[in-house]
């Protein structure tokens, strides 16, 4: 049996089944998929109907790679049979994750520890940050519960100045769990982080970045699209925030097929970030042009190439799959707002 073969009867997919739902979900053909592994179409699909064994975890890795999604998400359960301590500690995680994420505070019962002083907490917050952007997710995901255990406990005591804590944390939560191939799971933190951020608009936009995320990893690009452009077509919302969610309404116009959409907005995520600025830029420049690269990829074989020049070559129109009229994109006139004090971080969009 092979190590990756997942005979166990658990009732798991086969880790070739998995590959074939996450090539579907990335609209990527057999052959395009071959092309990017560097294998034959027939290797592709014997792979997925589970006649050729994935035997050899740097194969794993890379097939992981080209999905984009972590090498844990294709071995499921199994990746507790690997000779790499820190999968297995990742899936313990999300269990962990998923327990919290699930506990109400209304039926606690004892007496209420002390909670963690906010400059504290938000080196706390800080570091989590700094574990995701080197991709440390199994030793996040671990620290995580405890996080987030502390800011709803400060929120609850002091909600001025907890409330910011508590969304950031369920944000690094919900992108954790993009990456370990939890798409519901990151819908649930993002979605508290916006019920958390109540009425202020500021704080409730960052919280729709990663809610996008959440929505175009479980194949929701229309609503990630529709909910992005609203926000950031808000005039208070500026900077690198709205930056930061006209690309993610990009990555969702290429999801939905829409290549002249994705052009629209990350040009117009381009023209917001101009004159932007913060105490920290989390969007910039660089990070549209990739996202214009990632786009491409998207799009898969149907997809023009894009020339570093704000346009496309070869293919023809775009798709029709498009948000109601009015939120598709914003205007370009507001794209110059800046608003500094920003809350969003860098790198946790």
């Amino acid at each position: 049996m092979s190590l990756y073969s997942n005979e166990s009867g658990r009732g798991e997919l086969p880790i070739g089944r998995r590959v074939a739902q996450w090539r579907v979900r990335r609209r990527l053909t057999q052959q395009v998929f071959a092309d990017r592994l560097g294998k034959s179409k027939s290797w592709v699909d014997k792979v997925e109907r589970g006649v050729r064994a994935l035997d050899r975890y740097s194969v794993i890795e890379e097939i992981a790679e080209v999905l984009r999604v972590d090498a844990v998400v294709l071995l499921g359960r199994d990746a507790a049979m690997v000779s790499v301590s820190s999968i297995g500690s990742g899936l313990d995680g999300v269990e962990r994750l998923h327990a919290a994420l699930t506990s109400y505070e209304v039926f606690r019962t004892g007496a209420e520890p002390v909670p963690v002083p906010p400059a504290e907490l938000d080196r706390h917050v800080g570091h989590a940050v700094l574990t995701y952007q080197h991709a440390h997710y199994a030793l996040l995901v671990r620290t995580l519960p405890g996080l987030l255990d502390a800011a709803r406990r400060l929120h609850r005591v002091d909600p001025a100045r907890g409330a910011e804590l508590l969304v950031r944390s369920y944000r690094i939560v919900s992108l954790s769990a993009v990456k370990l191939g939890e798409p519901e799971l990151a819908w649930l933190a993002a979605d508290r982080a916006v019920a958390v951020a109540g009425t202020d608009p500021g704080l409730a936009a960052t919280a729709v970045v990663p809610l996008a995320q959440a929505l175009r990893a479980s194949g929701r690009d229309r609503l990630a699209w529709t909910a992005t452009v609203a926000v950031a077509c808000r005039s208070e919302i500026g900077g690198s925030v709205a930056g930061a969610l006209l690309v993610q309404a990009g990555l969702a116009a290429a999801g939905c097929g829409d290549r002249r959409a994705v052009t629209e907005l990350l040009d117009q995520a381009a023209a917001t970030l101009v004159g932007g600025h913060g105490r920290r830029i989390d969007v910039g420049p660089v990070e549209v042009e990739v996202a214009r690269v990632v786009a491409v990829a998207v799009l898969g074989d149907a997809g023009r190439r894009y020339t570093g020049t704000n346009r496309w070559s070869g293919g023809t129109g775009g798709g029709d799959y498009r948000p109601s009229t009015g939120a598709r994109t914003c205007s370009t006139s507001r794209g110059h707002t800046s608003r500094s004090g920003t809350r969003w971080e860098r790198g946790e969009c």
